[in-house]
């Protein structure tokens, strides 16, 4: 029995050991292999009604295939667009969808990494390839949700378009159909827009635009395009509520709370934007904010916006709050006022001057007393001399009186 037990033993240690030698000269022998492939792809395609699939595939064996990690990098652009779209893939396949794209340039190359390591030994050349799409008439998509259940969006139509063409609008939303209620035409009679209300969305659910571009006299010539929007995506949000302002400690600070929306309300999901009076706005992360000052405000105004940034990224801005302002009697700047008091003053004491000048007042009270003429006095003198008699006259009959009467007596 122990026999048979040490024979087993040692046919797993050759077999194990031979494992080993084959890997080692596997190993050495690879770069005589990497060296000896000539890597090139064939690329071709599937077109669709919106969309093209574009397939590719390498010429190594089976057996090459399994030495190595292969990966594929994609790089395609559409026209009219700057913004290069790059892919690293292990599939042999790609779905690109054209949405109001006339077409676009892709191109594919192999590449080979060792096993374990991960390390980079090969890769193919660049397979290119152009698809042209026939003509797109509608351009520069733009949709938003706002105020919860309203719903827009808006396109251009291209000015070479033919004059019979005309734009259709819908969409799929929680596996219903919806079809545009108003739309918004153009001095053409054109559609270049739909607004939609009392649409409520579920956000973690798929909104599906249908864009159909007709040919009114020609049923058969007949173009759909598609894009696929999330709600949060597109949200631009009501302004934040509640917002409040006051002083604290030498101190501007500003609460308020998060506006509603169809999505997470979760504190954490929003990014604000704060702006006092002129100053330039900065970016919060909570529903408050703290503003320290040096000199007391006379007046403060302050105004919050609002999108979503850490639960779902959403560039769209809410628009600014109405502005709420403080102004406290224990914020007033005393000096200011008495300087515009003594202002007031020195210009009421300039209007008083130049009133009493223009009108002759100073002048009038200035005036010496007038002396009397001579005539005046000799007058004056004559009456004085008058008065003094009449006084002689009138004292003499009293005491004749008085005398009378004690004689009778």
């Amino acid at each position: 029995m122990a026999y048979m037990t040490v024979v087993s033993v040692m046919l797993i240690l050759s077999l194990f050991q031979c494992k080993i030698l084959f890997s080692t000269s596997l190993a050495s022998s690879q770069p005589n292999v990497v060296d000896g492939l000539g890597l090139h792809n064939d690329l071709h395609i599937a077109k669709h009604e919106s969309k093209v699939t574009l397939f590719w595939n390498n010429n190594l064996t089976e057996e090459e295939m399994d030495m190595f990690n292969v990966k594929y990098v994609l790089s395609y652009k559409f026209f009219n667009s700057a913004h290069e779209r790059k892919e690293r893939l292990q599939e042999k396949e790609k779905i690109i969808h054209l949405g109001l794209h006339s077409g676009f340039r892709a191109k594919v190359k192999t590449q080979l990494f060792k096993k374990g390591t991960g390390a980079l030994i090969k890769e193919s050349s660049w397979t290119e390839f152009t698809y042209k799409a026939p003509p797109v008439y509608v351009q520069n998509l733009s949709c938003v949700i706002y105020n919860i259940s309203f719903f827009n969006c808006t396109w251009h139509i291209k000015a070479e378009a033919p004059e019979d063409l005309q734009v259709f609008f819908s969409f799929r939303h929680i596996k219903k159909d919806f079809k545009c209620q108003e739309y918004i035409k153009n001095a053409r009679k054109k559609n270049i827009g739909c607004h939609m209300k009392e649409i409520y969305f579920q956000p973690s659910r798929k909104i599906n635009l249908n864009i159909s571009v007709r040919d009114l006299k020609n049923d058969s010539r007949k173009q759909s395009y598609y894009k696929t929007f999330t709600p949060q995506t597109i949200e631009k949000l009501n302004p934040p509520v509640n917002v409040s302002v006051f002083l604290e400690n030498r101190s501007v600070k500003i609460h308020w709370n998060p506006p509603p929306t169809i999505g997470s309300a979760r504190n954490r999901c929003f990014m604000y934007q704060v702006k006092i009076t002129d100053r330039k706005p900065v970016n919060v992360s909570e529903e408050k904010y703290e503003y320290p000052f040096h000199k007391p405000p006379y007046k403060c105004a302050a105004q919050v916006r609002a999108k979503k940034e850490k639960c779902i990224t959403n560039k769209i801005w809410s628009e600014w709050s109405e502005p709420v302002f403080i102004d406290d009697e224990k914020t007033v700047d005393i000096m200011l006022l008495t300087l515009i008091l003594i202002c007031l003053l020195v210009f009421l004491g300039c209007l008083l001057t130049y009133a009493c000048q223009r009108y002759g007042c100073l002048e009038a009270l200035t005036l010496p007393i007038p002396q009397a003429s001579d005539h005046v006095k000799t007058w004056l003198d004559a009456e004085e001399t008058h008065h003094q008699k009449h006084i002689s006259m009138q004292v003499e009959m009293h005491s004749e009186t008085g005398l009378e009467i004690t004689e009778e007596n």
